[in-house]
């Protein structure tokens, strides 16, 4: 269930900001991918389900989100319920891709929302967008490849993106894969250079 348009998703992380602080929790600093981040920079127009956290920020550094804090999703709960939005709307799925290695220069691509005293959102940038949606649409397909090509990465960008992607898996099965869904998505040329 698709529920998080560009208005929800701001009103959902309002929300959060506000339980945080009516707690008196600690300023809390997410990064955030997928689908929120692509609504969020309005580089596509659909909603998503849910609001993935692939790091934090702490003293201007980015840090796991392995686990996120205890206080942080409890006011996520309470904005759930308030809300009727899925326990897991706020969650850390992708976070392993912190452990897994980043893409050169992520960091210095973020774009800051403050939501508020108590809660800054980091979207990542619409080149690492690619770079994460490449990895996404040879892994799972589907909607990522829609996502990928609304991105409309230049050969380069895509180039790019797939070498990436072969170091986070480095197998000659993935690599085939890869290619193969450049090729039927349209991008012939990039296939042939990876």
């Amino acid at each position: 269930m698709k529920i998080f348009n560009i208005e929800k998703l701001r009103a959902a992380l309002e929300m959060l900001n506000e339980q945080l602080e009516l707690r008196q929790h600690p300023p809390v600093e997410l990064v955030v991918c997928g689908g929120s981040a692509l609504i969020a920079a309005q580089l596509v127009s659909r909603t998503t389900q849910d609001v993935d956290v692939v790091a934090l920020m702490r003293g201007g550094n980015l840090v796991s989100a392995e686990p996120l804090p205890d206080y942080l999703l409890l006011a996520a709960a309470r904005v759930a319920a308030i809300m009727q939005l899925p326990d897991d709307w706020l969650n850390n799925g992708p976070a392993s891709q912190f452990r897994l290695g980043l893409p050169p220069g992520f960091a210095g691509r973020l774009q800051k929302y403050e939501v508020g005293a108590r809660l800054s959102v980091y979207f990542i940038s619409r080149l690492d967008q690619v770079y994460f949606k490449t990895f996404a649409s040879a892994d799972r397909g589907g909607y990522h490849i829609s996502d990928l090509k609304a991105l409309r990465p230049t050969d380069a960008e895509l180039q790019a993106a797939a070498e990436w992607c072969m170091e986070q898996d480095v197998s000659e099965g993935f690599r085939f894969i890869l290619k193969e869904m450049l090729r039927e998505s349209g991008w012939k040329d990039v296939s042939s250079r990876i």
